[in-house]
Formats: C-alpha cells, structure tokens, sequence
C-alpha cells in the first residue's frame, strides 16, 4: 500500500510550480487592505525572481535558512516565494512570537538570514543578516534572474509546530510539496482556473500559505489576501467586491460569521474549513444560512490535508470525509492514523534530525474507518492542544507558567467552553504563602508566549491529580 498518484517529476522548484508558464496578464493576486493593489502572474512572477536574485547577490546560498519576522504582508509572500526560488530554505514564522522565542528558533534553526518588516520586535542578532524594509525595497529592484534548479526531495521550506516534548519542532518540506497538495484540488477544493479563492488566515500557517498562495497559482487561480484590521464584516465585502468563488477558514471564524448574520455574494460556491473538528451547529447554520456547503478536511503541518470532502465526496456530518484520491492511510494497531511515507506532500523530517524513514508516518490521530470510507476521528493520542487551529504543547506552556515565582505546579488541558469552542486553561497551585492572582500570571505569559499559546482561562486549585506512578493526569484537570 503506498501513493498511487502520479510521482513527482525529479527536477522541481515550488516557487516556478506556482508561478511560470501562467498567462501573464491574468489576476494573480489581490491584496486587500488600506488599499487594494492587483498583480498579474507575470508582474509577480518578475517581482518574485528579482528578490530571488538580490538576495543571491546578498551571500544567500542554496539550504540556507531566512527567517520571516514579519506581519501578514504580501511582503511576507514575497520573501516567502523568493528565498524558495533561490533555493533557500524559507522559515515561515508567526508574527505572534515574542523575541525570546524568536531567539530560541534562530539558534536552533541556524538561520543566516531574517527578513523583517520594521514593526515587530526584535532579539538580539549575532551572525544573522538582517533585511530591513528598505532592504527589502532594493532587492525589487534587483536584475531578475532565474529559479534554482532544485530536486524534488530538496528542502523547500520549513515551519515549526509544538512538539510533544514542549519544544517547537522546525517541519522541513522537501521543494515536492508542492506535488504532494495534487489529490486536494478535486478531493477538497473542487478548484478550477476560473475560481477566485479567499484566505482568512495569515501566511505563516502552512493552511492559509498552501490554501491562500500555493493551491490558487499552482491553478492558475485569483487568490485575494486581506492584510488590513479584521472584523466580522470584511469578509462579506470582499466576496462581493472580488468575485470569490471559494473562501477558507477555520471553524471558529464561521461561527463569528453566522453570529454576525454572515451573507456572501452569489459567486461564493462553498466553504472549506481545516484546522480544528467541524461542529455539527457550524455546518447546519452555515447551510441554512448561506445555501452553500462547508467541506471539511483533516491536516497536519506534516502532510497538510490529506483527508476531506468535497463536491465529488458528500458530507457526512462528524466526519472530516475520507482520504483523497492516490494518498496510502491506514489506521495502525493502537489506532493511530498513518500516511506512507511515498507520499510526496510528506514532509522530509523534523529539522536537527534524521530524515523521516519509516514505512507509515503516525499522525497522531486516532480514528476509524466505516463501511464506505469515511474516516471518524477520536481525538489524540497524546495531550496536544487545538488553539484556535494551531497546535500547542501543554509542556510547552506549563514550562513557562512553572518560571513565575508564585507557582508552585502547572497543568494545562484544552478545555471545551461550548459545543463549537475549546479553549487553552490552566491550572495552578500556588507556592505557599505566595500573593498571586490570575492578572498577574495572564502578563507574565504574555511576555514569553506567543498570543494563540496563552491560556484563556486559569483556576488556582490546591493540587494538581496525578497518576499512580506520579504523572500529570492533565486528562483529569478539572474546574474547582
């Protein structure tokens, strides 16, 4: 059992897979914010190789890393497409970070270079070039040049996603990734040259990066990305004014949406939603409220999506669908979801390790499969928390919270507050005779942890359960 699709070709650059041999006239990409500007595919294709070649001619060398420190900008994109067609290694970062963190993932990333918008703050730099705006501005204005003659199984471009152990790991996809989201354009998207696709997220997700950039070019689609203040209101406006055809997002910004009376344009054929289960009041509200339908998918940062519906695999409520066409899953003996590692959207590794080797990649997930293929989740294998869309490592948090003085243990446990949100709670035992208080620990969390990885809730209890043998049961965290 193993990928049955076509293989990738051995030669393969993502960046030229997105953006040559397109019509150059057509709408590439709309920006809206402030304002909004259009590119063609062949402004932004001439845009993206003279940054390719001016950070070349800056010392930029092929399986370098360049860090983004950037707001969602299309300068992030830029960066992002560039250093991939120079066949440098991309790392795709949340602007939520705070310096610490940054500083820890420069250190562990070996990134020679960090490209930054001017805005968001800094750690101290040693041995790292530094791209200010006004750098960024000259390296449009560089010679253009042409893309890497990169290998399919080269590296293409990395993210990090909180590990198990409480330390983000860097997920290094190979310049292949790009082949390997194939199966999604019928199995989720049911995308067409003709379609204009909106992204709620921002690029350093590797949803909004693939669903918002990668999947529209690679189509030689319109992709509208909104860089301005968000509100519940702007995502119906954009669908009218720009035609939108298929719009992305995570179930919790359709819930605001239907709160909101949300009513989008004709042109609006259906949803997608990744990144958290799909409530069940979500997809009925949505469909009664829009006459349209919400095609869910299950992904990871390893893989992307690899199991949805779509418009040729019906919805079945509570199920996220059933593998797409050509993909190898498998459910393993302790009931783990599994993706063979033939599949070209696999990533190569987790970066300062060895390259991924085994026969299946264990998602995590458990699950099962029914008679006719659909695939019913039931929940983690481990602890690992959904933020919103974003994994977050309880450990990871629990560290930080275990640094303030006044605590003297920490747990932390996703905690469902409706039937459609869950949020990220704590629960801590104070050090005795400690003066602490829930304001207190929010700020000190804030300082060292990026927003989406701080708690939303804490309760001060006077212990914390643990298991026979001495372990955290986060399991059995409960309100007091």
């Amino acid at each position: 059992m193993s990928f049955t699709g076509a293989p990738p070709p051995e030669r393969l650059n993502l960046a030229r897979y997105c953006l040559a041999d397109k019509a150059a006239e057509k709408t590439a990409l709309i920006v809206a914010g402030e304002e909004t500007r259009r590119w063609s595919y062949g402004a932004l294709e001439d845009l993206v190789l003279r940054m390719a070649a001016g950070l070349c001619k800056l010392g930029l060398e092929p399986g370098q890393r360049l860090f983004i420190r950037m707001g969602n900008s299309l300068d992030y994109a830029l960066v992002f497409l560039a250093a991939n067609a120079a066949g440098a290694i991309p790392i795709a970062a949340s602007p939520m970070l705070t310096p610490t963190e940054v500083a820890a993932l420069l250190r562990f990333s070996g990134a020679r270079f960090i490209a930054w918008d001017g805005l968001l703050a800094l750690p101290a730099l040693e041995d790292i070039t530094l791209l200010a705006p006004d750098d960024i501005a000259r390296l449009k204005t560089a010679a253009p040049g042409g893309y890497a003659d990169t290998a399919s199984d080269d590296p293409g471009y990395m993210i990090f996603t909180s590990g198990t152990s409480g330390t983000p790991k860097g997920v290094l996809h190979a310049q292949r990734a790009i082949w390997g989201r194939r199966p999604m354009y019928r199995g989720w998207y049911g995308i067409g040259p003709s379609d204009v696709m909106l992204h709620t997220g921002a690029f350093n997700w590797t949803y909004t990066l693939g669903t918002g950039l990668f999947d529209p070019f690679a189509n030689g689609c319109t992709s509208v990305v909104y860089t301005g203040t968000k509100d519940d209101a702007v995502w119906e406006r954009l669908i009218a004014e720009h035609g939108v055809t298929i719009m992305a997002s995570v179930p919790g910004i359709y819930r605001h949406l239907l709160r909101a009376g949300f009513r989008p344009a004709p042109t609006l054929r259906h949803g997608l939603t990744a990144g958290e289960a799909l409530a069940r009041p979500i997809l009925d509200g949505w469909r009664e409220q829009t006459g349209t339908e919400l095609y869910e998918a299950l992904g990871m940062s390893e893989i992307s999506t690899y199991i949805s519906s779509s418009p040729t695999v019906p919805v079945r409520p509570g199920s996220p669908g059933k593998p797409q066409e050509g993909r190898a899953v498998r459910v393993l003996e302790d009931g783990e979801l599994a993706v063979h590692r033939s599949d070209p959207g696999l990533f190569l590794g987790y970066w300062g390790e060895e390259r991924f080797a085994e026969e299946w990649f264990a998602t995590g997930d458990t699950a099962e499969f029914d008679a006719d293929g659909y695939v019913w989740c039931h929940g983690r294998i481990d602890d690992m928390m959904n933020a919103g869309g974003f994994r977050v490592s309880p450990l990871e948090v629990e560290k930080v919270l275990l640094q303030h003085g006044a605590i003297a243990e920490a747990g932390v446990r996703e905690w469902r507050v409706s039937e459609t949100a869950s949020i990220i709670a704590a629960f801590l035992v104070p050090r005795e005779g400690a003066d602490v208080n829930e304001e207190a620990v929010m700020g000190f969390v804030r300082e060292r942890l990026a927003a989406y990885k701080c708690p939303k809730q804490i309760w001060f209890v006077p212990a914390l359960p643990r298991t026979a043998n001495g372990k955290l049961n986060r399991k059995a965290l409960e309100k007091p």
